[in-house]
């Protein structure tokens, strides 16, 4: 398969009061044309800055210290911001995770989708207005004609983030990223959103990056997931590479933590004991140790590399190690998890 984005080797930093805070260290991923790719991990993971860093919209006080992202064969990093800004918005396209933010709200919601278009794509206003109409129809907004004029307070959560949507496709972009687009939308118009996100990629080969902290999310959406953990990637695989044989602990941990539909009220779920390491100092060994009920001494003393299980499946965790002691899944675990997976597939359609 043909390769639309590649990061190497991302390093990032970001300049605090406190001191240099670790935000990405050492990140490798690679993105196909046609595929959607998920990234996974608590917040602070460093999900999201890395997108940033795709996107060019990191804060000020980021710093990329090394590292490669490259689109299309160049690395956009070396792009002036004029050279990126002709890909920003055009072949590269992002959905926030809260679209009432993401929204002008004195503007009317058929002015900010023409916007994109006009300034762009270089349409006329009467140009820009039909293609309008034929997104907001697209993303299904009912009765666009009439809905044109009307502002964000006007619409549900639901309906700006299919605006949102309807803004990011304006351009016919070849990626786009959806950082945590569901998060501040319930469960019911969540899965809405999902389905609207899987047909658009269908219907136009688009390449997708999905950001999000819960894997249940990603069960039928994504083609390949990256997990991440303190600023690394821990585990990458298909997503039945991550669903149905999950290698890292921090994995069991968060597909454990996800309820189902045979969860009770007194029903206990498994639970990632301690806080998210301080990456103003970050440990020595694996990040993840002082929270894995199975670390070894070497967890606390060296960082793990990257071994590699499958052809498509690569894990960050001393357990793989020939000489660790065998560790498996916990039993209760690996039927929980087999039967998540089934009920997210019905429910992602």
């Amino acid at each position: 398969m043909e390769k639309l984005l590649d990061v190497k080797n991302l390093y990032i930093h970001f300049n605090a009061f406190a001191g240099s805070v670790k935000a990405i260290r050492g990140v490798n991923f690679h993105l196909n044309k046609g595929e959607t790719l998920a990234i996974v991990g608590e917040s602070g993971s460093g999900k999201s800055v890395t997108t940033k860093a795709i996107t060019r919209i990191l804060p000020e006080n980021a710093v990329i210290d090394s590292g490669e992202i490259t689109y299309k064969g160049k690395d956009i990093l070396n792009l002036t911001e004029k050279e990126f800004t002709d890909i920003r918005g055009r072949e590269i396209s992002l959905i926030f995770q809260d679209p009432l933010s993401a929204l002008d709200p004195v503007m009317k919601i058929g002015n900010q989708i023409m916007e994109t278009l006009v300034l762009k794509q270089k349409m006329s206003k009467k140009q820009a207005r039909e293609r309008t109409l034929e997104l907001m129809e697209a993303v299904g907004i009912p009765e666009p004609k009439k809905r044109f004029n009307e502002y964000p307070f006007q619409f549900s959560g639901g309906m700006r983030q299919r605006i949102v949507i309807a803004i990011a496709l304006a351009c016919n972009p070849e990626l786009l990223i959806c950082d945590e687009p569901t998060t501040a939308l319930d469960v019911t118009i969540q899965s809405q959103i999902l389905k609207l996100i899987k047909k658009i990629q269908k219907e136009n080969n688009l390449s997708v990056i999905f950001i999000t902290h819960d894997l249940g999310v990603v069960a039928n959406i994504a083609d390949r997931v990256y997990v991440m953990y303190a600023g690394k990637i821990v585990e990458e695989g298909t997503v039945e590479d991550i669903f149905y044989d999950p290698k890292h602990p921090y994995t069991w941990s968060l597909l454990g933590s996800m309820p189902n539909l045979d969860t009770k009220g007194g029903d206990k779920l498994m639970m990632i004991p301690g806080t998210p390491p301080n990456m103003l100092y970050p440990p020595k060994g694996d990040a993840f140790a002082a929270r894995n009920r199975y670390a070894m001494k070497i967890d606390f003393e060296r960082e793990p590399p990257m071994f590699k299980v499958s052809d498509t499946h690569y894990a960050a965790t001393w357990l793989l190690h020939p000489d660790a002691p065998k560790v498996d899944m916990p039993a209760h675990l690996k039927k929980r998890i087999e039967q998540q997976l089934e009920e997210a597939k019905k429910y992602n359609g």
